[in-house]
């Protein structure tokens, strides 16, 4: 199973990349961790934690489509590299006015908005580096092992955030994401890529080459389903994750120390299917793992919300972990081989603006309607809506597997 890993890391260029990114990953969870406790702590109100939560992943709808086509423009490495410099002045910013007594909900919203802006606008270009790391017959595995990264700091990001709240105070947790930065700024800068052709056709707008992406995804018969069941499954089921601190305090009763385990279960559940779907070799089979992978998921909310036990929350939560990562690396797979390479930026940001803008509408949505019905309601109902969309999907199976399984020119 750890073949996958092995084969990605086989390739200086994506052993480097991820050297530094693991630090940043790890401060990002923790700076999350941070946020959604410190949201939490100020209001105790489900509302204004999803709201928080979606100031930071609503930006996407906007900007996310726009770094897509920049990113297919200009240079991705220097993209990526701008944007993580100005997510570490956020970082230093949000630790900063916490530590000096002077955070407020409102100014929280705005500055976790600032940060979504920012990551909106660089994740295209982040998307689509894996592709410029290792060959194509090793995407898989890379876009596997990015994922087990991604979780692994999922597990290690929440503990140590946990660790420093109650040690020292959530202004801590800020400032050290700040300071993780650089070591993935180090690495960036020690990539040795050779110059990819930069897409300078007819020298057109940028809203042109934005409309392009969107006309060639709804006429592709895989991506144009594929990025609609992501749609639905991020806006349906996804959110929840957004709702774990209210979760951890109102329903099971464990405060933070239950907020940190619910998150790191996640985690755990994500690593062991990555490590799974990454020792995968090819792309047969990764259309039906992508689509049933939506099942499982919708199930594991289900568990997750039906229970006041810590314990069955704690199991539908890794299992939700597993179901997000083994969907998502599948999905992003595909869309990486079946997508054409002078397009491949601005359809990974709408796969990008799926991922993030769907579970900010939804978080928003359930945040709102848990204020009357309770936080476990409309989970619960969430779910069984995606559960409505994966049988739509089901039946178009075959269509979808054979458009994506055709090698973008």
């Amino acid at each position: 199973m750890l073949a996958g890993v092995r084969r990605a890391f086989s390739h200086r260029n994506y052993r480097v990349y991820q050297s530094g990114n693991i630090f940043s990953l790890v401060g990002t969870w923790v700076q999350r961790v941070g946020v959604g406790w410190l949201a939490w702590e100020m209001t105790h109100s489900p509302f204004w934690l999803g709201a928080i939560a979606a100031a930071e992943l609503a930006p996407s709808i906007i900007f996310g489509p726009i770094g897509g086509a920049v990113a297919d423009r200009m240079s991705r490495l220097a993209l990526i590299r701008s944007t993580q410099g100005l997510l570490a002045v956020v970082a230093l910013a949000m630790g900063l006015l916490t530590l000096g007594g002077q955070m407020t909900p409102w100014l929280l919203l705005i500055l976790n908005a600032l940060a979504g802006i920012v990551v909106s606008f660089g994740q295209p270009a982040r998307l689509s580096m894996v592709r410029a790391l290792v060959p194509v017959a090793s995407l898989p595995s890379a876009v596997a092992t990015n994922s087990i990264m991604w979780n692994m700091a999922r597990f290690i990001g929440p503990a140590l955030a946990g660790f420093i709240i109650a040690q020292y105070g959530v202004a801590w947790a800020f400032l050290l994401n700040a300071i993780s930065y650089s070591a993935f700024i180090f690495a960036l800068f020690s990539l040795n890529l050779p110059p990819r052709p930069i897409n300078t056709r007819a020298k057109t707008s940028l809203l042109a080459d934005m409309k392009e992406g969107v006309a060639y995804v709804s006429r592709h018969p895989g991506l144009g389903p594929v990025l609609l069941l992501l749609i639905v499954n991020a806006v349906t089921v996804r959110p929840y994750v957004e709702l774990l601190p209210g979760f951890a305090d109102a329903v099971f009763g464990a405060g933070v120390d239950g907020f940190v385990a619910l998150t790191a279960a996640i985690g755990i559940g994500a690593i062991i299917a990555g490590i799974w779907v990454g020792g995968r070799e090819g792309f047969a089979g990764l259309t039906c793992i992508a689509i049933d992978g939506v099942l499982l998921m919708a199930v594991a909310v289900l568990v997750f919300a039906a229970t006041d036990s810590l314990w069955v929350g704690l199991f539908g939560a890794a299992l939700s972990g597993g179901a997000m990562v083994i969907s998502g690396v599948a999905m992003q797979s595909l869309i990486q081989q079946a997508t054409d390479p002078d397009k491949l930026s601005r359809v990974l940001s709408l796969y990008g603006l799926s991922f993030r803008a769907g579970p900010a509408a939804g978080a928003l949505i359930m945040g709102a309607a848990s204020e009357i019905y309770g936080l476990q309601a409309p989970v619960i109902v969430g779910a069984l809506i995606c559960l409505v969309g994966w049988i739509w999907a089901r039946r178009r199976m075959k269509v979808i597997d054979a458009a994506l399984n055709e090698p973008g020119a």
